[in-house]
């Protein structure tokens, strides 16, 4: 399968600039998958600055309605 990093890049909210990973989501998904958290591109732009990526964050936001 082609990687589409332009595209993907387009809809990338990753706030960590030095991230090696921006807009190859496999690789992404992998790496936060492996430390137990959601990527950034699951969480709205306000939640995803605070770098907290974790189930529980995510579970609160959808619980509150924010998602």
């Amino acid at each position: 399968m082609e990687c589409r990093k332009d595209q993907n890049m387009t809809r990338c909210n990753c706030t960590y600039d030095p991230c090696s990973r921006k807009g190859i989501c496999c690789e992404c998904l992998e790496y936060h998958l492996r430390s137990r958290e959601l990527p950034g591109c699951c969480f709205p732009d306000t939640a995803e600055r605070t770098y907290d990526r974790s189930f529980d964050h995510f579970a609160r936001l959808v619980a509150g309605g924010k998602i």
